[in-house]
């Protein structure tokens, strides 16, 4: 079953892009142990209630409690090697890396939960690891991204007491270079049950600002699809609109701050069912320089844009 979706101000009413809802999301860290933990269930529940803020506390505690959040102790052989050339391009420090390489056993924290509001998977088995790797001076890694969490990083991504959060700290954008351009990929929204979004041929001078333009579009995305996902229930497909703008308000809400400025374009969606399937992100019109005209648009004069 579908629902209407009431459009973003500015955003253009027409096609619609259905996308299925997976069935469930899975959330899957490791903390890189020197020695084993003699019970790691007991210190998890002793570090969520010491570490976590109510009402995540509550809910992290009913997830170890029960069969969809699990902990798998094993010797650091027992587990697929760390991709430490991953980490160190996603901004890990040498120190790091060299703890994970050193780690004579790995906690694997998994959580399972179904799409929607909260995302308990994530913030459940993040909130566990963090705890964790916090107490025993241990590196934790987000599997999916993979990254290396530091502390400072776990403690603000997790949700405040109105469950509020900042995107960019669940989603990386990494780009690379080709021979007409950028190519850009989101990493994170697949944690929700979206496809990720991509963009090619971005021009070397739009990399900054095209990164921001997808951080908002990210975010207005994800409140779109969480929007039609409401508690109890979960439908095998969701529309979401083929134009969708985005806005300076929705960059400073990926960011989790505001922007007083209403200032906004219209991008379109095209859903490519490879495999995996991705959210390839176009100009709405047609046309030479779209890209830049975006820009311009959106953030001023090439000068402007930082």
């Amino acid at each position: 079953m579908t629902t209407l979706i009431e459009a973003h101000p500015g955003e253009q009413l027409g096609r619609n892009l259905t996308l299925p809802v997976p069935e469930t999301l899975y959330g899957t860290y490791a903390v890189a142990l020197p020695a084993p933990i003699a019970d790691p269930a007991d210190l998890a529940h002793d570090e969520v209630t010491r570490r976590t803020r109510p009402p995540l506390r509550d809910l992290v505690l009913g997830m170890l409690d029960s069969p969809m959040l699990t902990l798998d102790q094993r010797p650091a052989d027992d587990f697929p090697p760390l991709p430490g050339d991953l980490l160190a391009a996603y901004g890990a420090d040498p120190s790091d890396i060299a703890a994970v390489n050193d780690a004579a056993h790995v906690l694997a924290v998994r959580a399972a939960y179904r799409p929607g509001r909260p995302p308990a998977h994530e913030w459940a088995a993040r909130a566990v690891a963090g705890g964790v790797g916090v107490a025993l001076t241990a590196p934790v890694i987000d599997v999916f991204t993979p990254q290396i969490l530091r502390p400072g990083h776990l403690e603000r991504s997790l949700p405040g007491p109105d469950g509020a959060f900042r995107l960019t700290d669940w989603m990386l954008l990494p780009h690379t270079s080709g021979p007409r351009g950028f190519f850009f990929t989101t990493k994170g929204l697949a944690r929700f049950g979206l496809p990720e979004l991509q963009t090619e041929n971005v021009p070397p001078d739009l990399v900054e600002p095209w990164g921001r333009l997808l951080n908002g579009l990210a975010r207005r995305v994800l409140d779109l699809w969480l929007d039609e996902l409401p508690a109890g229930e979960q439908p095998l497909v969701v529309d979401i609109p083929e134009i969708i703008s985005v806005g300076l308000q929705d960059i400073a809400a990926a960011q989790g701050t505001d922007d007083p400025l209403r200032r906004e374009v219209s991008v379109r969606l095209r859903h490519d069912t490879g495999e995996p399937p991705v959210l390839t992100v176009l100009p709405a019109e047609d046309g030479p320089d779209r890209l830049e005209a975006l820009c311009a648009a959106l953030f001023g004069a090439p000068e402007s844009h930082r």
